[in-house]
């Protein structure tokens, strides 16, 4: 069923990517490689404020600590950019799959990590130019590589230009909360 979700960009400084590998017990997309923080908002007051995106940021913070035990002062609910809107399908293993309306959300924070090992298997911050090799090892199947289908839709749909945007210090010119582009 349709369902929320939401899809975390954490950058460091520098400014670098944060992604995480999936945990090898997680029901869909075990040990792919994703961006920073992906989840779903809860069904509880403070995730379903519609106003300013407030739910799914909250959400996100909540998650945040939960796989990457990244604290909540860490991550303040009005740092994040809600950039824009994605509805795609993803199956995982022909029981399981994802059919969501996902929130796309960059930060830029430098954090302290302490990841979780039932959520997460690993974790890298990676640079433009390493986020690049990363596909092309996936691409080629080298090493077991593999991304997640939400993270590739907005690699090959969003990323490189609002990565852009953030360099220059235009991130506010890349948001679009009124577009639901849908993707496949």
């Amino acid at each position: 069923l349709l369902h929320r979700a939401f899809s975390v960009f954490l950058f460091n400084s520098k400014p670098e990517l944060l992604l995480q590998q999936r945990s090898a017990t997680k029901v869909t997309f075990p040990l792919v490689w994703t961006n920073t923080c992906c989840s779903h908002p809860l069904y509880r007051e403070s995730e379903l404020i519609q106003e300013n995106f407030l739910g799914v940021r909250n959400a996100a913070q909540r998650k945040l600590l939960d796989e990457l035990g990244i604290p909540a002062e860490d991550v303040p609910v009005d740092q994040f950019t809600p950039l824009g809107r994605m509805l795609y399908k993803a199956p995982s293993d022909g029981k399981w799959g994802e059919h969501e309306l996902d929130y796309l959300l960059f930060i830029v924070r430098d954090v302290k990590l302490v990841p979780n090992p039932d959520e997460v298997a690993d974790v890298k911050y990676v640079s433009r130019e390493q986020l690049r090799e990363l596909i092309q090892q996936a691409d080629a199947g080298e090493g077991g590589v593999k991304l997640s289908p939400w993270f590739r839709l907005v690699v090959d749909n969003f990323l490189m230009g609002w990565w852009e945007h953030l360099e220059k210090g235009t991130l506010a010119e890349a948001v679009d909360m009124e577009t639901i582009h849908k993707l496949k």
